[in-house]
């Protein structure tokens, strides 16, 4: 049985989803001032979901394959991206589906290599 995908240990837990089919929406704590929402989702079943996250302005999709399971973590690094909101999810019912959702600290760009 699929579980939702898990955080790095730097990261703290804002909200989990266990596998489900279809739609849903699931509310998510606040973090600390200028944290990164993490937003990772793991499905299986042939389709596509949509993922919608309205207090920051971000979505995704995700193509999701029947007989595999895959997972993509998505790190949103916006204001306000530190306060708690609402996941919204658009899946056929032929799609499970598992989330976690978490904040973490800022992704480092690292600087180009000189050559």
């Amino acid at each position: 049985m699929q579980t939702p995908p898990e955080l790095d240990v730097s990261e703290t837990l804002a909200g989990r989803q266990e596998m489900i089919s279809g739609g849903a929406s699931l509310a998510f704590s606040k973090g600390r001032k200028g944290q990164t929402l993490i937003i990772a989702v793991r499905c299986q079943g042939e389709g596509k979901i949509k993922v919608a996250v309205r207090s920051v302005h971000v979505s995704f999709s995700q193509p999701c394959v029947a007989d595999e399971s895959s997972t993509v973590q998505n790190e949103v690094a916006l204001p306000g991206a530190d306060r708690g909101g609402v996941v919204s999810v658009e899946a056929p019912s032929a799609v499970r589906w598992s989330m976690t959702i978490g904040h973490g600290a800022p992704v480092q760009e690292e600087p180009p290599e000189q050559g």
